[in-house]
């Protein structure tokens, strides 16, 4: 019986579709990576009898990086990335062994049918889907076609089996394009950002940003934000002058009327006018004129529109509001939350799609009516060829979807239903007016049928006083006027929402890809969100965008990107070749980086006066081993210590806190030691600051601490104070943390694990001795009379943290409450431990797995 193997783009889609498909007759069981599941079931596909296995992967497969020796920032020089430096594709994430489980679940399989999202990034994923499973299925028979595409747009059984029963095949040139785009951003970003890091960083102390990055999207989506800022700043506002006149007739409530000649910019001009229209008491109505007019109801859902509105009405970031959509969609309550779409097409069910919302009390009673009534032709709006405009797909209430899933949710109904609404009709009434020989008028509106509005009441028609019932040749009694003096005002900062709009205006990034700009310079420390989600420009943001602008305009103005993204269609169209398009992109760019290089100096004044140089910043913590004068703590990001006596900056780790190390020094380099700490309930450890940017063994990588040196003597190395391997990663040792009396612990030098153990002791050491059952170093406690918890009053004991029954009741396994960038955590099975990496022959752990599991569980 052969097998049809099926992959999803993420383990809830595959669920939902294997349901479907199944007719909720399959199987489940977990994958060997343990984050995706595989569910199979029997069917028939292509007339014959066949086994289904429908899995899924976690996004993107493979990712594209340098190539290893070309990530060191210190022995590559930046120019190198436009041509040199070698690519390659590795595991996006290698910890979840997607190309050994993709191939373990394809091998012997016959038909692959790919269930990946419809867009290019989908395109993309399904290509590195068949290169891990293709050289693993059976051979075909001749030219028999083995590989399918579904495409669809909800997860629906209609949209489903309508996918199953069209399957088509992978789109080549979309994949190849999204190849383009990730080489480019790849190349021309890591070069200008690594130039530019360790530049400024190297001179200023108080950038506080980790990176100062540069991105083809990202900085011209930051240019928006300081143009606006630098048009705030050159503002200069002008004083002007209208004519405000108050009019009644009868009993009735004075009318303000409006200056048909809106204002004046001197002042004496105005007070003539005034001084005019005062030598009548009558307001004559020159003309009453009654016009019917219409609000459009919307055009259908695109992700732009999504985004703008959830940003401004409903206060949600773009990239907050796109993994909402996602949930959404992935649970089956929307459609595809990215399209350009924003036209229904001929054959979209719109009624179906609009009874599924009948019965829920907050809109009902409109859905109700147009079911009845008849559903209003939509307006017709864009069709960009890719998917359906974003739709609800099911009925849901706020208990299932949560706060914010259920606001989003709401809008997209709320906003589907007034696209098959009637527009708004209202009837605006306006009276002109002469007074002595000025004209002025008023205006007003009057309701006349709600349509879409009775479900989008935001975007009513406001209520208004009404207007008096009066005709041409009626007089009206003037009650007052005056001169009123009043400035022109700046304009306000981008929210998310404009910069949105200017964003797709410009062709900046894609729907997919705007939400993460937008989210990159909020993170890099350039933009701040204000209220109403305002996004105000920090001073690295403008110095920044200021300094392009003085050195090579084009890398900030939207242009040049605008042209490529053109060009990256026009692959995906199939009508550019990939290499000249990535050919020659490089070529432009690379000139303007050696530009760049050589025009530096331009931007450094503009950092000279916003800036302090890194010898005035910071405050003197730990002496230097060369100098041995005290060097400075810059806390601001990224944290490092700088020497000013010998010109040299050295890295530390961060998200956390730094202080002195009892003033002891390393052993190797004369330096004082200092220790990092994310807090009480976090890890801490020594660390050299020389060492930890100049490893001094051959084992060792830069950004180490003394918890993975492999000093043979030093006191505070691993050698000395790693107890035993961790219990749930790999390669992880758990090392005593010295400084962690009365409370002490040991944590885990690679992820997040910890021990508690032997509170209120005075004393816990690591002796030279190892455990017979597992190899780890023995511990000795010395505690407290008063307090401690031995048999029989004893004070001091030795034995192994795992495996000592003494011991057993005084260990507490936890995690981390702050875990340090570099950490992971490790997935590999419990074992025993290594000791202390001296080279130890690693013993079976015996019956040690039932220990761990009564200890650390």
């Amino acid at each position: 019986m052969k097998t049809v193997l099926m992959v999803a783009e993420k383990p809830s889609l595959a669920q939902s579709i294997a349901k479907i498909l199944s007719k909720g007759s399959c199987s489940s069981r977990k994958g060997l990576n343990g984050a995706c599941s595989v569910h199979e079931y029997m069917g028939t596909f292509s007339g014959q009898s066949v086994r289904f296995k429908m899995t899924s992967v976690c996004g993107h497969v493979m990712s594209l990086d340098f190539i290893g020796k070309y990530n060191n920032w210190d022995k590559v020089d930046p120019a190198e990335l436009f041509t040199k430096a070698p690519t390659e594709k590795k595991e996006a994430n290698p910890k979840l062994n997607m190309v050994k489980f993709l191939q373990v679940e394809g091998k012997g399989c016959d038909y692959v049918v790919l269930w990946l999202d419809c867009d290019k990034e989908g395109e993309n994923i399904c290509f590195e889907v068949l290169d891990a499973i293709e050289p693993v299925m059976n051979r075909p028979y001749g030219s028999e076609r083995t590989v399918y595409r579904a495409k669809f747009s909800s997860i629906t059984d209609t949209d489903i089996w309508a996918a199953m029963n069209k399957l088509g095949e992978p789109n080549r040139n979309e994949a190849l394009s999204v190849d383009a785009r990730q080489e480019l951003d790849l190349r021309i970003g890591c070069a200008f950002t690594r130039f530019q890091t360790k530049y400024f960083q190297g001179k200023y102390g108080n950038l506080d940003s980790s990176l100062i990055s540069f991105g083809p999207c990202q900085t011209p989506t930051l240019g928006f934000c300081v143009e606006r800022h630098d048009k705030i700043q050159s503002f200069k506002p002008e004083t002007y002058w209208v004519i405000q006149a108050k009019v009644f007739k009868g009993k009735e409530s004075p009318l303000t009327l409006d200056w048909d000649r809106v204002r004046v910019f001197d002042r004496e001009v105005g007070q003539m006018f005034v001084n005019m229209t005062k030598t009548s008491r009558e307001a004559k109505v020159e003309s009453v004129s009654k016009k019917e007019k219409a609000k459009q109801r919307p055009l259908a859902l695109n992700t732009v529109e999504m985004l703008r509105v959830a940003s401004s009405s409903l206060g949600m970031g773009p990239q907050h509001t796109m993994q909402i959509a996602e949930r959404l969609y992935t649970q089956g309550y929307i459609s595809y939350p990215r399209t350009e779409t924003n036209h229904y097409h001929d054959n979209f069910d719109l009624k179906g799609t609009l009874r599924q919302q009948a019965n829920n009390p907050f809109w009902a009673q409109e859905v109700k009516a147009l079911l009845s009534e008849g559903l209003n032709r939509p307006r017709k709006g864009a069709d960009a060829g890719d998917h359906p405009p974003i739709t609800p797909m099911r009925a849901a209430s706020e208990g299932e979807l949560g706060s914010d899933g259920w606001r989003l949710y709401e809008y997209i109904v709320r906003h589907f239903i007034a696209t098959v609404s009637q527009d708004c009709k209202y009837l605006q009434t306006t009276i002109s007016f002469t007074i002595a020989s000025e004209g002025f008028s008023c205006s007003g509106k009057t309701l006349i049928s709600p349509g879409f509005t009775e479900v989008m009441p935001w975007l009513g028609i406001p209520l208004e006083e009404a207007m008096p019932v009066c005709e041409r040749g009626d007089v009206f009694t003037v009650e007052e006027i005056k001169l009123v003096e009043r400035q022109t005002s700046p304009p306000d900062y981008l929210t998310e929402a404009d910069l949105i709009t200017l964003m797709e205006k410009h062709g900046i990034g894609t729907d997919a890809s705007i939400p993460v700009h937008i989210n990159n310079i909020s993170q890099r420390n350039y933009v701040t969100v204000e209220n109403g989600r305002k996004l105000k420009p920090t001073n690295l943001g403008i110095v920044l965008v200021h300094g392009y602008y003085k050195t090579d305009a084009e890398l900030v103005l939207p242009t040049i990107r605008g042209a490529v993204e053109k060009q990256l269609n026009l692959i995906a169209q199939g009508k550019a070749n990939y290499q000249q398009v990535l050919q020659h992109t490089l070529d432009i760019f690379k000139r303007k980086f050696h530009y760049f290089f050589d025009t530096i100096a331009s931007m450094d004044e503009l950092m000279e006066v916003t800036f302090s140089p890194i010898a005035a910043t910071g405050k003197p913590l730990s002496r230097c081993g060369k100098c041995h004068r005290f060097m400075k703590y810059i806390q601001a990001k990224p944290s490092r210590l700088h020497c000013a006596g010998c010109d040299e900056t050295y890295s530390l780790p961060q998200n956390g806190a730094i202080k002195l190390y009892k003033e002891l020094r390393c052993p190797l380099d004369e330096f004082e030691l200092v220790l990092w700490t994310s807090g009480s309930r976090g890890k801490s450890y020594p660390l050299c600051p020389y060492c930890f940017s100049n490893p001094p063994f051959r084992d060792m990588k830069k950004g180490m601490g003394c918890n993975e040196c492999t000093h043979p003597s030093c006191q505070h190395s691993l050698n000395s104070l790693g107890i035993g391997q961790c219990v749930e990663c790999e390669g992880g040792v758990l090392v005593l943390d010295p400084t962690s009396g009365p409370k002490w612990k040991m944590a885990c030098n690679r992820c997040n694990v910890m021990v508690h153990f032997f509170e209120h002791a005075h004393r816990v050491q690591v002796t030279q001795e190892s455990c017979e059952a597992c190899e780890a170093s023995l511990v000795a406690v010395d505690f407290n009379k008063t307090r401690s918890p031995l048999p029989d009053g004893e004070t001091q004991h030795s034995g192994c943290v795992f495996c000592d029954p003494v011991f057993q009741d005084l260990v507490e396994l936890k995690h981390a409450t702050m875990r340090h960038p570099s950490m992971t955590r490790g997935g590999g099975a419990r074992r025993g431990g290594r000791g202390r990496g001296r080279g130890r022959r690693e013993k079976k752990p015996k019956d040690k797995m039932a220990a761990l599991a009564a200890y650390f569980v």
